[in-house]
């Protein structure tokens, strides 16, 4: 303690208790930067606007590639945007982690310093769930995955009602026959969707072939449109990838051929080219699941969207559909919001001519969630794990 030797006046202990008590009149508030809500809402009244501000979680987004990707990435964080403006917070984001140990170790840095963290991509499930084990009083929502605990949630939406949609028109514009899907990774999400496409063309084309490669990516442009420009080898005129890069669209455009993405509407990359894709609207989910924390209310859960709630959409379909395709489209699509078309219902049969889903049967999703086989029509291999 430092000790001072001269004596203290009067007029300088007059000036300490001015600023006692200035200091006393004045806002206690901290200046430092922190996500809490601290004005009244109009119409409240006086008593409720002197209530404890509520402090705002604070929140974090785990990408497994750059936003500008055009697809996935870039869907998740207009969702991190979109919950940004409605709630007031200001997320944090890592983006191009990849599915491997820097995974876990990039969410438990999160962890030490975040309420709720969500991670953006099937190979983040595993390392979601051993950081949530360590971290019990941090709440995390994985996309896409099926474990969960306490304190961690799965979410994802039946984006295969929008690849069902999406084959009905490559069924119809396909010339050859031959249609090309670059699948990603041969995991129950790609697969199901390639059946959902399938199917789709199957109703209004049942002699075209879907034939798939994979890229064994999320997002590699140069390797995608490798894959994409084999499709088009074996003559395929339409094709169709479940990656995050539109490098497949831009390869069919190259050579006359229609294709669509995934994930985002991806007209811009190849407006004369583009046929439509599955779409992905998360902003109102991740609203809503943050403001389930700043309720109090947040439990975990397993939440699967719908073309109905519109957490899945349609991207518009192109230009060089005709007008009676893009109405098969619509009519089809006015089916599955009412629940009159179910993607899939029996029979089905799969690629070995098995039959797998009886008539009058329908599949549940959980049975979906955990396809590891093709249906007729598509001529590729699931590799083994």
């Amino acid at each position: 303690m430092k000790i001072y030797n001269r004596k203290w006046s009067v007029g300088f202990a007059l000036l300490t208790v001015l600023a006692l008590v200035l200091a006393a009149c004045s806002s206690n508030s901290s200046n430092k930067e922190s996500n809490a809500t601290t004005a009244p809402t109009e119409g409240t009244d006086a008593a409720a606007s002197e209530a404890p501000a509520k402090e705002l979680p604070r929140v974090a987004f785990v990408y497994i590639g750059p936003p500008g990707d055009g697809g996935w990435t870039f869907e998740h964080d207009n969702g991190r945007k979109y919950m940004e403006e409605k709630l007031g917070i200001k997320a944090d984001t890592v983006e191009n982690v990849p599915e491997s140990a820097d995974a876990e170790r990039v969410i438990t840095e999160l962890a030490q310093n975040h309420d709720i963290i969500f991670t953006t991509s099937f190979g983040y499930m595993d390392p979601t769930l051993n950081v949530a084990k360590k971290f019990p009083d941090v709440k995390f929502m994985h996309v896409a995955g099926y474990k969960t605990a306490d304190n961690m949630g799965t979410y994802f939406g039946k984006n295969f009602e929008a690849s069902y949609l999406t084959g009905i028109a490559a069924g119809k514009m396909t010339k050859s026959n031959i249609i090309g899907y670059v699948g990603a990774f041969p995991i129950p999400e790609v697969i199901y969707n390639i059946n959902a496409f399938t199917l789709g063309i199957q109703s209004v084309n049942p002699d075209a072939k879907v034939h798939v490669v994979w890229s064994n990516t999320w997002y590699d442009p140069t390797t995608e449109r490798q894959a994409a420009i084999s499709l088009l080898d074996k003559g395929a005129d339409v094709l169709l990838a479940y990656q995050d890069s539109p490098a497949t669209l831009q390869a069919a455009a190259e050579r006359g051929a229609l294709a669509g993405g995934n994930d985002s509407d991806m007209t811009r990359f190849a407006p004369e080219a583009y046929l439509t894709n599955p779409t992905w609207n998360w902003g109102p989910y991740y609203t809503k699941v943050v403001q389930s924390v700043i309720d109090g209310t947040w439990k975990s859960e397993q939440f699967s969207g719908s073309m109905k709630d519109e957490m899945v959409g349609l991207a518009p379909i192109g230009t060089s559909v005709p007008d009676d395709v893009k109405k098969l489209v619509e009519d089809a699509k006015a089916k599955v919001l009412s629940g009159e078309l179910n993607v899939f219902a029996g029979p089905i049969t799969d690629a070995a001519g098995s039959v797998k889903v009886d008539s009058g049967k329908t599949m549940t999703l959980e049975e979906i969630l955990v396809m590891n086989w093709f249906v007729k029509g598509v001529e590729g291999t699931i590799p083994s794990n």
